[in-house]
């Protein structure tokens, strides 16, 4: 099994940053694709970002601009740098992780923007 920790979430006012954190158990070389998925209340969990391990970044449209995603393989850490954020983007932060064909989840982390 892979154990996922997020960490980094917070109160940030509109138009502010923050950088959200994935720790992963096991080798980043070893999973197949990492995503940051975030779930608004009353709303179903989406996907934000991706990385495939031999690929490309993909974003969804609402984050493109403002969001980026990217790993550190010798810590085994997966980043969410956000920015500019909107009261929009509020929500509960989750790394989803591949690995060997069965995806595991973190346990999420609260991003609240608001003034």
């Amino acid at each position: 099994q892979v154990q996922l920790v997020e960490s980094g979430g917070g109160l940030v006012q509109p138009g502010g940053s923050l950088r959200l954190s994935c720790a992963a158990s096991e080798s980043l070389f070893s999973i197949e694709v990492m995503e940051w998925y975030r779930q608004a209340p009353g709303k179903e969990r989406d996907l934000v970002a991706g990385m495939k391990r031999y690929g490309s970044n993909y974003y969804t449209d609402s984050v493109k601009g403002r969001f980026t995603i990217s790993r550190n393989n010798a810590n085994n850490t997966m980043y969410l740098q956000m920015n500019a954020l909107k009261p929009e983007d509020t929500a509960v932060y989750y790394c989803k992780a591949k690995w060997y064909g069965t995806d595991y989840w973190g346990k999420g982390t609260l991003v609240t923007v608001s003034s």
